[in-house]
């Protein structure tokens, strides 16, 4: 018999709110975390906006102890630190350094490049034939299960303890292989979720890809426009998303908090076939990604209430919006109301999917939808696939049972997550 898989506890480190209940208040008010950075232009960046959470020293300081802080430098391990605190702290849980280990609970917390910053350090050290100053942190900073290490030992949590990492892909990926775990009774929960920095080093590639917003740098709250008809590129963020996950009957015998249930979800690949390529997704691997995750669910397309698409802004919108009408044999009128959070944040990269669940997960705890800004003229071959008050612009208040959060990554990698607001 399978278990049924419940969220209960939440964190969140985003460029336009640092914990649960800021972000909340940001995402219904349709506030930008987006802002102008005079370092990326002095660094000759045509883009020169992005989203950077905000957080202090001493903010720093509550979450890390001072020898763990000692040679810090990884904004990536720290937001993800931040992030999965808070979640198993909003599930119930206490930090004790000093408790047993907990092999009933696991982690699952995903990044794209961890700790650039650190590895730029090391190299300069080495080169100035410096090895002794690298210092004792500077492995597990760079490392890419960096940020599961820190966060394990912390929590002291004795199930697996991993990292995984598929581009834009990360989080929602993280999401169902904690998901399928607790499913099949190989743990009662999971701390999944995914995080990425804000480095330079990392947003670089993409500016000199020209795949970045540059129109917008003197009104910079304004560059992120998701599915508008003068999209021009993303806008790059940074932050962390987690999320604790539990079985039912876990959550329910201790009287925990429910946020809501995971139906299901599907992972896969286009193969880079088909269309698809490094930078660019197989429709019909998407598409059957989607129609893969209802059968996992046990749903049928007309069930969805809401989408939380992927939506970044490029010129592959149109393609997204157009493989959910062929996905779910819904399009004008009867099309499902669909938001990015992009268009608030940018887009956080490998820490965009863990993200956007969490801000899905608040729709249907909350039972809202929140506004997609910057779209106030729809881009016109969406407009030729779906009625353009399906993309609501302000937030609307109403029933929401069904959620369905996709994710599209680089290397023609797909994830998409059904999520349920919690009965019994």
């Amino acid at each position: 018999m399978k278990n049924r898989v419940v969220i209960t506890g939440l964190g969140v480190v985003a460029p336009n709110g640092v914990g649960v209940s800021a972000f909340t208040n940001a995402i219904k008010t349709g506030t930008s975390g987006v802002a102008f950075h005079q370092h990326l232009k002095d660094k000759g960046f045509s883009c020169c906006i992005g989203g950077i959470p905000k957080i202090s020293e001493e903010k720093k300081a509550t979450y890390l102890t001072p020898l763990q802080l000692r040679g810090f430098n990884s904004t990536s391990i720290l937001y993800g630190c931040i992030a999965g605190i808070d979640a198993w702290k909003d599930a119930g849980f206490s930090i004790d350094e000093s408790s047993s280990l907990d092999y009933n609970t696991g982690l699952i917390f995903g990044t794209g490049t961890s700790g650039i910053e650190k590895l730029r350090e090391a190299i300069y050290r080495i080169d100035d034939q410096k090895v002794r100053r690298l210092g004792s942190t500077s492995v597990v900073q760079t490392m890419a299960s960096g940020i599961s290490a820190y966060l394990g030992g912390i929590l002291g949590l004795g199930n697996q303890v991993t990292t995984n990492s598929s581009a834009c892909t990360t989080g929602t990926e993280a999401l169902l292989l904690g998901f399928e775990r607790i499913k099949s009774g190989k743990a009662k929960r999971m701390l999944v979720g995914s995080s990425s920095d804000s480095s330079l080093y990392t947003w670089g590639g993409f500016d000199a890809m020209r795949v970045m917003s540059y129109k917008h740098n003197e009104t910079p709250e304004k560059g992120s426009r998701p599915m508008s008809a003068d999209a021009a590129g993303f806008v790059p963020g940074s932050g962390a998303g987690a999320l604790v996950l539990e079985s039912l009957e876990s959550a329910v015998a201790r009287k925990a908090t429910i946020y809501a249930e995971v139906l299901g979800g599907n992972v896969n690949s286009g193969g880079q076939r088909n269309g698809g390529t490094l930078t660019a997704p197989n429709s019909e691997a998407v598409q059957r990604c989607i129609t893969d995750a209802l059968l996992d669910a046990e749903i049928t397309s007309t069930e969805i209430d809401v989408i939380n698409g992927h939506l970044t802004a490029t010129s592959k919108d149109s393609l997204e919006i157009e493989n959910w009408t062929k996905a779910l044999d819904r399009k004008g009128s009867n099309f499902p109301y669909i938001n990015s959070l992009k268009s608030m944040v940018g887009h956080c990269l490998a820490a965009s999917g863990a993200i956007e669940c969490v801000a899905s997960v608040l729709q249907l705890k909350g039972q809202f939808i929140f506004p997609n800004i910057n779209c106030e003229e729809v881009h016109p071959e969406i407009v030729a696939l779906i009625d353009t008050d399906k993309i609501p612009t302000k937030i609307i208040e109403k029933n929401v049972t069904i959620l369905a959060k996709a994710s599209f990554g680089f290397g023609d990698v797909n994830a998409c997550v059904l999520f349920k607001k919690y009965s019994k």
